[in-house]
Order: structure tokens, then C-alpha cells, then sequence
């Protein structure tokens, strides 16, 4: 369905970042052998403020960020703290990534009980609101359409980029879901799958990890903090810029 042909978005609903400090060495390793580490960490703070912005545009929405890290030592520190200071934040907690993303969702429905949660990370600096209200849209309750207990976003390298939850308690499922692999998308659906829930799928994205990622992503949103960190870094060797 277009998107323009959706409901409007649940008028309590969250959106939840998952956010680490964009500090240099520590974030988008992947991307600092071509752009070096503090180019690639600048990076990673457009990318955050980006997605922040979008999900603070979103109707009716109310931005959650589960932290971890050191804003001290981050890039653009002093406007990631701002952009912070708007939203309600929760310190990660858990050993593995599945498990504090099962807490960061228990964290979020404390908060705003009753209400759908659409959580997201900081990869895709190319969502809009009008996306994640979209998304949003097909968790909305009404008494005339038979909806989805879940909608997941895969992304092009096998994971996701969005996971919303009609009841935020069954993210639960995230706990034994092996993270960051090429099948994490596929075991994500399985496990929501295997506690009886309907699943629908988003549109795909692509996640920013590599160089390449990252010049097709700007092409995509280059009116975007991201594309403007990125101006400056070569493009791989024969790839047009």
C-alpha cells in the first residue's frame, strides 16, 4: 500500500533510537579505514542527528533514545547533547545487543504504557518522518482493519532496520537472536513468528556500515547532515561521485 494510501499514525506512539556515542575508534569502524576515524565518527553524529530529527517530526510520536557510550568524547558533541535534551533518554543495560534492545523496549512501555513501539538505530540517516509514520500507521488500532502485531524493516545486508510492536513486551523475542549477521533479519522473524505474532514487512533499506554504503545512502538523502559529513570523503576508486 502507498504510503499515502495509510491511516494515520496511533496518536500515542514511540519512537525508539538505539544510540551509541558517535565517539572516534569506537563508532562506524567499518567505515574509518576509508574516511579515518574521526571523519567516520562525524559521520556517525549526522547520522544521529538526522535520525533524530525525523523521528521528532513524526505526529503524534514521542522520541525515546536508548544511550550507551561517552558524549564527552563524541563528535559534535555539543549538538548531539542538545538534540538529547529533547527527548527521553535510557541508558542501555544488558550484555548482549539483543538483550538490551528487549529492555530498552520494556524501558520505553514503562514510560508510555499501552502506546506501539517502532524502534530504529542510527544507520539509516535516510528515513523520514513520513516513513516512520507510515510504519506507524499500520500498528494503529481500529475497530475496521484486522492489523499486524508487528512490522519489521529488513535491510539489504540481512539485518533490519526497524522493528515496531504493537505490544512491546514480545521484544522479548530479541533476547536469543543472534545480532549483526547476515540471517539476523531472518531469525528476527522467526522469533516473532515463533510467539504467535503477525508480521509485515517495511520497505527495505540500506544500513550504513561501509564506504560504498555510505555514497549510496547520501545519493539517496543529500540534503542530509549524513551527505554533508560525507562530501568530503573520497568515493571508492571508479565509483562516480
Amino acid at each position: 500500500m502507498p504510503e499515502s494510501d495509510c491511516p494515520p499514525p496511533a496518536q500515542r506512539a514511540a519512537i525508539l533510537v538505539i544510540a551509541k556515542a558517535p565517539e572516534p575508534g569506537k563508532a562506524k569502524t567499518r567505515l574509518a579505514p576509508a574516511a579515518g576515524a574521526a571523519a567516520a565518527a562525524d559521520i556517525a553524529a549526522a547520522s544521529l542527528l538526522d535520525t533524530l530529527e525525523a523521528a521528532g517530526d513524526v505526529a503524534g510520536g514521542r522520541t525515546f533514545v536508548g544511550w550507551t557510550g561517552d558524549l564527552g568524547n563524541a563528535a559534535r558533541a555539543t549538538d548531539v547533547a542538545e538534540a538529547l535534551a529533547g527527548v527521553t533518554v535510557f541508558q542501555q543495560r544488558g550484555d548482549g545487543l539483543g538483550e538490551r534492545l528487549a529492555a530498552a523496549h520494556s524501558d520505553v512501555a514503562a514510560a508510555l504504557p499501552g502506546a506501539p513501539v517502532l524502534q530504529i538505530g542510527m544507520d539509516t540517516p535516510q528515513i523520514t518522518s513520513a516513513l516512520l509514520e507510515a510504519a506507524l500507521a499500520r500498528l494503529a488500532r481500529g475497530p475496521a482493519q484486522r492489523l499486524p502485531d508487528a512490522v519489521l524493516g529488513p535491510a539489504e545486508d540481512g539485518g533490519w532496520w526497524g522493528l515496531g510492536l504493537r505490544d512491546p513486551r514480545h521484544a522479548d523475542a530479541l533476547r536469543n537472536v543472534p545480532m549483526s549477521r547476515p540471517d539476523t533479519g531472518e531469525h528476527t522473524r522467526s522469533a516473532l513468528l515463533g510467539r504467535g505474532l503477525s508480521v509485515l514487512s517495511l520497505p527495505a533499506l540500506a544500513d550504513v556500515d561501509t564506504i560504498d554504503d555510505a555514497h549510496q545512502v547520501a545519493a539517496l538523502a543529500p540534503r542530509t547532515r549524513f551527505a554533508a559529513a560525507l562530501s568530503d570523503v573520497p568515493a571508492p576508486v571508479g565509483e562516480a561521485r
